[in-house]
């Protein structure tokens, strides 16, 4: 199988430094064993994404120096991909309809239990409210993975080359249901989640190895837990360092004195942009 990596950024601001250092690593790392570098655009919000920020993409990747294999793919061509997969889920009776809010869930984990972390990947743990409701798909406002059932009906693992994180990692049941939770799968006004349809996206694509930022490595047990229960292939998985500030902290979009673009008009080159991010 063909070596295959893939950088996927969201149209929703600009690229900045740790972008560019994420791209570069990906589309090295492939060039250097012969493989396939491939581009995605994660419009799966299209409440945020913007055809502006599109093409700022591409500018800037292009500038960089960085060619893409085969066409780019675009999250929002593939919803109905992404829906028949949810539908394969409810089957199997691995799912739920939710209709807490953010309040209700906060209101709900106002007295944790001790020992029990009350954040995940997917933010404040959800304690399992509407599980046994049965509520209708009209009343719900999105559709959870039933994380109980999920972790019993498959055992997974991954293998990642992370500076922080070398080894084999076993998904154990009791740590997917205390430490991740029943994670959101699809919301009322959006196709699937992140995780469900990166999961898609790569097997779709041919991906191999993965390598994105340190800070998506909690997801990455998601990731590999859907793809146990999809019976899909696992890709190996790296998990680099971030790109910070002065002050340590990771870089944002709203950071637009990092932004690959600024630098670009200020003169900067791209050997530039590479000695800024350690390449």
């Amino acid at each position: 199988m063909t070596f295959t990596t893939r950088f996927a950024p969201s149209p929703t601001g600009p690229l900045h430094l740790g972008h560019a250092y994420s791209a570069l690593l990906a589309h090295d790392t492939a060039r250097s064993k012969g493989g396939r570098f491939l581009l995605r655009i994660d419009d799966l919000d299209q409440s945020r994404a913007r055809p502006h920020w599109e093409q700022q993409i591409y500018d800037d990747l292009t500038w960089l120096g960085i060619k893409w294999n085969g066409a780019v793919r675009r999250q929002s061509d593939h919803f109905p991909d992404y829906a028949e997969t949810l539908e394969t889920l409810r089957a199997a009776g691995l799912t739920f309809e939710c209709k807490c809010t953010r309040r209700d869930i906060d209101n709900a984990a106002s007295a944790p239990q001790e020992g029990v972390p009350e954040f995940g990947p997917d933010g404040r743990i959800y304690p399992g409210t509407c599980r046994e409701r049965n509520l209708s798909r009209d009343d719900a406002t999105c559709t959870r993975l039933n994380m109980v059932k999920a972790s019993q009906s498959t055992s997974a693992h991954f293998t990642e080359t992370g500076p922080a994180f070398t080894g084999t990692h076993v998904l154990s049941s009791r740590d997917l249901q205390t430490t991740i939770g029943d994670v959101v799968l699809a919301r009322r006004n959006m196709a699937a989640s992140y995780h469900l349809s990166v999961v898609l996206d790569d097997v779709a694509t041919g991906v191999t190895h993965v390598i994105r930022g340190e800070d998506l490595f909690e997801a990455t047990r998601i990731h590999v837990l859907l793809q146990n229960l999809l019976d899909l292939p696992t890709p190996s998985y790296h998990h680099h360092s971030l790109i910070r500030d002065d002050a340590g902290k990771r870089l944002a979009k709203r950071d637009d004195a990092r932004a690959i673009a600024k630098y670009r008009a200020d003169g900067a080159t791209p050997a530039d942009i590479r000695a800024m991010v350690g390449l």
